[in-house]
């Protein structure tokens, strides 16, 4: 029977491999073509910034992403598919987890006021702060493999 269950560190990998996967579901059900040639997707956020009702967000927007659509839709994309690489191999994972936590932080603040999903968004930014607190990365990672943030 013990043979079945996994122990915490165990299951705290599994927790940290389907944040990754998370990732790249997210990663792969973008339409490419759109995101890159036409910048569907930094089209639509500048849309939902635009409208925003904290100025902070408004003028960042302006500031950072506006000017750069190209350049920021190969951001977006990449940044999730590197996360999803990088939490399912458990590949410097404290900095997968930080930088994971962070964009879904981004996205909750820019879509606060808006339909998007706030609770994907809520959902992953707390499993990330779970699995870096718990340190997800020691169990079935290629970081513990190599030894790094012991």
């Amino acid at each position: 029977m013990d043979a079945i269950w996994l122990d915490g560190a165990e299951w705290l990998a599994v927790l940290r491999i389907g944040l990754g996967l998370w990732w790249l579901e997210s990663w792969r059900h973008k339409d490419k073509k759109a995101w890159f040639a036409e910048g569907s997707g930094i089209a639509w956020a500048a849309d939902v910034a635009a409208k925003h009702r904290w100025a902070a967000v408004r003028s960042g927007f302006a500031v950072v992403v506006r000017p750069r659509p190209r350049v920021m839709s190969y951001v977006v994309v990449y940044a999730e598919l590197a996360l999803g690489l990088g939490l399912v191999a458990g590949f410097l994972t404290p900095v997968a987890l930080v930088c994971g936590l962070l964009l879904n932080l981004l996205y909750l603040v820019l879509m606060i006021h808006d339909w998007a999903e706030q609770g994907q968004n809520s959902m992953m930014a707390l499993i990330s702060a779970v699995a870096l607190g718990a340190m997800a990365w020691q169990t079935w990672s290629v970081d513990d493999a190599l030894g790094w943030f012991r």
